[in-house]
């Protein structure tokens, strides 16, 4: 059993145009491009996310090295989001590690953890996921954080295990 990663190694903070260069080669690594979009693509709409309201990109450093990349949105906040039916208070993510040697680590895991737990200290409700179904190793990795399974949908990407996790205190939300 792996053991559980303190919070403290991980810290978060904004992407700025210096990240460019790193997050372009980390999307055309294979464990991340297989689940993203073209690299070319995904970067520029991570650029255009560093102006949004709708999306928080932020890079992920663990002991002071950049080692991955999140971002949380509001999906009330884009008109025809496929996940507008969740909840006012629900934000999605979406996580990647860059670095191929840290994957499979238990990383994932606690760094989605404190993310949510800075999410709902913040004010919200539910957090949603959205990996492919065949990404098993995302999908355990948002288990051990504890997201449930909700449904199967399809996001603008394709096919989705669509995952929540409650805040604490909530009552299970549809």
């Amino acid at each position: 059993m792996l053991k559980a990663k303190p919070f403290s190694r991980y810290r978060f903070r904004h992407v700025c145009r210096e990240d460019l260069p790193l997050l372009a080669q980390w999307l055309t690594e294979p464990h991340v491009a297989r689940w993203w979009g073209e690299p070319a693509t995904e970067l520029a709409s991570i650029e255009e996310a560093m102006t949004s309201k709708e999306t928080r990109p932020m890079i992920v450093e663990l002991d002071g090295k950049p080692i991955g990349y999140l971002q949380s949105y509001d999906p009330h906040l884009e008109e025809g989001h496929p996940y507008r039916d969740q909840p006012k208070g629900t934000l999605g993510i979406d996580i990647s590690i860059g670095i191929p040697e840290l994957t499979g680590k238990g990383h994932g895991a606690a760094i989605i953890r404190k993310l949510a737990s800075e999410l709902f200290a913040g004010g919200a409700k539910r957090i949603v996921i959205d990996p492919d179904p065949e990404n098993v190793q995302a999908i355990r990795a948002y288990e051990k954080a504890g997201f449930r399974y909700v449904d199967k949908r399809t996001s603008i990407y394709g096919p989705a295990h669509f995952m929540a996790l409650d805040a604490p205190g909530e009552t299970e939300l549809p």
